[in-house]
């Protein structure tokens, strides 16, 4: 069986950690994420990449330097409340 993933840019949008999915996608291009699965660390290119539960992001919004790890997947972008029962936020210093 596969485990299900989803892509970066659509994930950052649904658990409203960008406020719209093409500010999401020019985050990924920039630079901005960074993946850390299974122990090794790469920043995203293209904002086709896909993530999965398990995962962590590191990422920079608003100046702010935040390390999340990504608990679910969603089929929508629903309220807040539903949104952040996506991740869970990480010290990114310990990581960084």
């Amino acid at each position: 069986m596969s485990e299900l993933r989803q892509r970066v840019d659509v994930w950052l949008f649904r658990s409203r950690l960008a406020k719209t999915r093409a500010a999401a996608a020019r985050l990924v291009s920039e630079g901005g994420v960074r993946l850390i699965r299974d122990g090794a660390s790469r920043r995203l290119e293209k904002p086709s990449v896909e993530v999965a539960a398990g995962d962590t992001l590191v990422l920079r919004v608003g100046g702010l330097l935040r390390s999340i790890r990504v608990l679910a997947l969603n089929e929508r972008r629903g309220p807040a409340a539903e949104a952040r029962l996506l991740y869970d936020e990480l010290d990114a210093d310990a990581l960084a």
